[in-house]
């Protein structure tokens, strides 16, 4: 494990479950490929951002490969917590393989039973997972008994069926074995860009006694408030909208410029590779550039050209 991990074995772990049984509903950013990695994640805790996640993880290369556990997940005991590493997994022993590595540095685990993207279905991962109840329950079961931190979560993120039922039994049959929460996505697997189903969170919701979070097109804090009025959901999820605007849960209506030098001093700060440096940025700034600037900004080629840019342009 690299410097950044074995350093965070006395780090602050805290219960998630703490933030569900809280009264206020939870503000969640979700696991995003190549964004939601610890320098993203430190900026939207600033701005009231209550739990995080990691970028999806494949359990059976992190489990095998020593430089796939140092590229793909990084903390530190300051305040990377309440942290969620998420996994991608098939075999339950694999899963909690994983799980046991990354618990003494992280509060919980997420099994993704909800990426659509073709690689993942084919392999056995994701999506697929919502089709296989007996899979997804014998997994939680095995990290459930094989990781003996009682107040490390175990929660699992899905996709909708068209028939809701088999949506409701799959959750049924996951809260039986001990899963902590479950977050859905109001989309089916072939859905990309159709209206979220939210009043299909709401009846998935009214079926259980374990929180649910909501996840699908929340882009304001509003809309976070409208989600939790219209399916009682413990908790909200956010994705695209936190790329945009990560300091949206502190009700922004957009990128204040705080956060953008906010994001500039932690992504130096942690040595953030220039391409992820600049494409935060690109989103962030989506809203607040003309065009014009956009052609500009978005062809720089280095950290010091985009330093030098929002100098002169915004003052940061």
């Amino acid at each position: 494990m690299s410097g950044d991990i074995t350093e965070t074995k006395d780090c602050q772990l805290k219960d998630p479950m703490d933030l569900f049984n809280s009264g206020q509903v939870v503000k969640i950013c979700a696991p995003m490929v190549r964004y939601s990695k610890l320098a993203f994640r430190t900026l939207v805790r600033k701005y009231s951002c209550d739990l995080c996640y990691t970028p999806m993880i494949v359990a059976a290369d992190f489990v095998r490969s020593a430089k796939a556990r140092d590229s793909e997940f990084t903390t530190n005991k300051v305040g990377d917590h309440p942290l969620i590493v998420q996994f991608a997994a098939k075999e339950a022993q694999v899963l909690c393989d994983a799980a046991r590595i990354v618990c003494p540095f992280a509060d919980g685990i997420d099994l993704n039973c909800g990426c659509p993207q073709r690689w993942a279905m084919a392999e056995g991962y994701g999506a697929c997972l919502i089709n296989k109840p007996e899979l997804v329950r014998d997994m939680v079961r095995h990290v459930r008994n094989q990781v003996d931190n009682p107040r490390f979560s175990v929660s699992i993120k899905i996709r909708i069926h068209e028939d809701l039922k088999r949506t409701v039994d799959l959750c049924q049959k996951a809260e039986a074995t001990g899963v902590s929460w479950i977050t859905v996505h109001g989309r089916t697997v072939e859905e990309r860009h159709q209206p979220v189903h939210y009043d299909a969170i709401k009846i998935i919701k009214q079926s259980m006694s374990i929180p649910i979070v909501a996840n699908g097109d929340v882009k304001t804090l509003k809309d976070a408030e409208n989600v939790h009025h219209l399916t009682g959901a413990d908790g909200v999820m956010v994705a695209r909208g936190l790329l945009a605007n990560p300091a949206m849960f502190a009700g922004y209506e957009e990128t204040p410029l705080k956060c953008i030098q906010d994001w500039v001093d932690i992504a130096l700060e942690h040595g953030t590779p220039f391409t992820c440096f600049h494409h935060h940025l690109m989103y962030m700034m989506e809203h607040i550039t003309s065009k014009q600037e956009k052609r500009v900004f978005n062809v720089l080629s280095s950290t010091s050209a985009v330093l030098d840019y929002l100098n002169d342009h915004y003052g940061v």
